[in-house]
């Protein structure tokens, strides 16, 4: 008597297919099979490599493209079920005033911010540090303050220098209205000499960030999100308040 055939092992799980995809995706993505299910009501921003500006890197550049970051920062404020922002930084600076415009958006948000600087966070990184409510910085990650620098054809005349003058004028402000530090022990940090091969400026180590009152404290996660936690608890109160 002849057999029926059997569907179910002729037909393959699409269910099945459609899990071993998603397991490969999320490997090539994050470096993981599994990732947290859970929603969140705190919005992790990381900031890594070259903050991209106006002109695009080379491919082999690990990049932070300005243009993706201020959208999300706007997203971030308008969602109600965000509450705070963590903003981790590993980079070595970039694109002056890209990192400016981002060092301003998280400096305007209404919500709760805390920075943390993991590894470095050098050049326009130091006003993208600063700019939040409370920053931290890990035991051993660096944040190198030098004068800002041109590169490409540079026309030479005085309007050039007046330029670049107030550029840099414009970095100090920030970084002295959002941080502890003076503008005299900024500037003697920035134009320092003998301390960088063939450079001027300084490199300051975790402690010697907070001693200098450029950052708040030293910490990682754990330290940051408390602070962060903490912040939202006080927003929560205040936006309380008003509403009674």
């Amino acid at each position: 008597m002849p057999m029926k055939p059997n569907n179910e092992t002729e037909q393959p799980d699409v269910s099945e297919d459609k899990k071993r995809s998603a397991t490969v995706e999320a490997i090539q993505q994050l470096g993981q099979t599994t990732t947290p299910a859970s929603e969140s009501n705190i919005y992790c921003m990381t900031i890594i490599g070259q903050v991209e500006g106006h002109i695009v890197l080379p491919p082999q550049n690990k990049t932070t493209k300005y243009e993706h970051l201020i959208p999300q920062l706007v997203a971030a404020e308008q969602n109600s079920k965000i509450e705070g922002i963590l903003i981790i930084l590993n980079t070595v600076g970039g694109d002056v005033e890209a990192g400016l415009a981002i060092a301003e958006m998280i400096s305007s948000l209404s919500k709760p911010k805390v920075t943390l600087v993991l590894g470095g966070g050098h050049s326009i990184g130091v006003p993208i540090a600063v700019s939040s409510d409370y920053s931290f910085i890990a035991e051993t990650a660096t944040m190198t303050i030098h004068p800002i620098r041109l590169n490409g054809m540079v026309i030479g005349v005085p309007q050039t220098f007046e330029y670049l003058d107030k550029m840099q004028e414009r970095v100090l402000r920030f970084i002295t209205n959002h941080s502890g530090i003076t503008e005299q022990k900024l500037k003697e940090l920035m134009f320092k000499t003998g301390e960088l091969t063939r450079d001027i400026g300084t490199t300051v180590i975790g402690a010697d960030a907070v001693k200098h009152g450029l950052i708040d404290a030293v910490g990682g996660v754990g330290e940051a999100l408390k602070q962060l936690n903490a912040r939202i608890e006080q927003y929560r109160s205040m936006k309380g308040a008003l509403v009674q």
